[in-house]
This record gives C-alpha cells, structure tokens and sequence, in this order.
C-alpha cells in the first residue's frame, strides 16, 4: 500500500496590519515595513518589500466581506511561478481604527488568468480541523468560500478581476 504523504499541521497563521505604524507583522512575529496601506470600502491593499528568498515585493487586498486575501508576489526570475493571484481564504477583519488582522483558514487558490484556477491545501485544512486547531464553522466557511470563488472567477473566463468587477470591486496595484 502506497503511504499518503504527512501534512505539516500547523496553527492558522495570524498577521496583523497597523497602518499607523506603517508595519505588517508576519505570522512568525516578524514586524515588517509597509511601504503602502490603502484602505477602500472593500478592503486593505498593502505592499511592501520582502526579504523571502523566493520574491522580493508583495502587494495584498485584505477583502474581508469575501473571506479572501489576494496577492500578487514579485519573484526573482531564477524562481518565477506560473500564476498571476495567489487568494488565501480566512478570516480579514479591521480590529481597531488602525489595525487590522489576518486568519489563515489553510485553503489557498492559484488563478492563471484566463486559463485555470487551482484550489490547494485541502489536505492542510483538514488536517488541521482533525487537531482541533480550526472549528467546524470555520472549516465549512473555508470550503464554501472556496467553492464562491473559485466559481465566480472560472465564471468570468477565469478572471479574478473579471469577478470581483461583477461585485462592484476594482483592485490596483502599484
């Protein structure tokens, strides 16, 4: 019988905003320089430069009312991927005037505009609500928020932007 491969079980990641200090703290607790908050009725943009080895720019909307975090990285080119958004599911709320925080609900989606859209880290989400580290609730949400968007996006010709123009919703980067 072949061995399923192990999955890293893991709390949810938490970051946390604070766009009066201008910093984005990891989930590690590293506190990190942000160059741009922006903030719209919709949600949180932000961009800031990375030290990760793999990308040196990351540029995120926290859009809370959709339980997404969308993201474009700026990859070296000796490490590149083939995707265009990378969209996290969670929970992004404002906790305070200045500050607002970012769960991790494991489930992330690759979009490749107008070719695909790729659901991963079922395996992690699953895990994890196993270890009672993440409830029912929000594993359900994580799944049905999932299933939203990536209908809504391979709907409109596997567009995120197509999508969230549906909703009333423009993202910009810088």
């Amino acid at each position: 019988m072949t061995q399923a491969p192990s999955v890293d079980v893991h709390r949810p990641k938490v970051e946390y905003f604070d766009l009066a200090a201008q910093t984005n703290t990891d989930p590690k607790g590293f506190v990190r320089p942000v160059e741009q908050f922006r903030a719209e009725p919709w949600g949180l943009y932000m961009a800031r430069v990375s030290d990760h080895p793999q990308f040196h720019y990351i540029e995120s909307w926290l859009l809370p009312e959709l339980s997404i975090r969308v993201t474009v990285f700026h990859y070296h080119p000796e490490h590149r991927r083939d995707q265009d958004y990378y969209v996290d599911l969670g929970e992004f709320t404002q906790v305070g005037p200045k500050t607002w925080k970012s769960v991790d609900h494991y489930l992330d989606i690759v979009v490749r505009t107008g070719r695909d859209t790729e659901l991963l880290d079922v395996d992690e989400l699953l895990a994890a609500h196993a270890a009672g580290l993440i409830g029912f609730g929000e594993t359900q949400a994580a799944i049905e928020y999932a299933a939203t968007t990536i209908e809504g996006i391979a709907a409109n010709g596997h567009s995120l932007e197509g999508w969230l123009a549906t909703l009333g919703i423009t993202l910009t980067w810088r």
